[in-house]
């Protein structure tokens, strides 16, 4: 089952896939509007942002990607036990399955455990 999440801004979609099935599902049914989060180069959940049509990733309020940010920290097993890890994130249209995946940004993610 892939989860919801209400975002602080409702007009953001947040869904996340806590393991490979989700995450297969969420890859093969994702839409051009969605941007892929992931801890990098850690196991974590894939959490996909989906932006109203016509909107950019520069439109995204910063509050909007840290809590992203904080969902894919949240649930990697290993990167919710650093104080500080890398979050990758990308255009859907960017996910192949190979290990090859352009990264647009990277985003220094500290939890605060709330």
């Amino acid at each position: 089952m892939v989860f919801f999440y209400t975002c602080s801004d409702p007009r953001y979609q947040i869904y996340m896939g806590r393991d490979k099935f989700e995450n297969e599902d969420l890859i093969k049914y994702g839409w051009p509007e969605d941007w892929w989060f992931h801890v990098d180069k850690l196991s974590s959940a894939h959490v996909y942002l989906r932006l109203p049509a016509g909107e950019s990733i520069d439109d995204v309020p910063a509050t909007v990607i840290k809590e992203c940010a904080h969902l894919v920290k949240a649930n990697s097993i290993q990167g919710k036990k650093e104080t500080n890890v890398v979050v990758v994130y990308t255009p859907w249209s960017n996910l192949k399955k190979t290990g090859d995946m352009k990264v647009r940004r990277a985003c220094a993610c500290a939890w605060e455990g709330r």
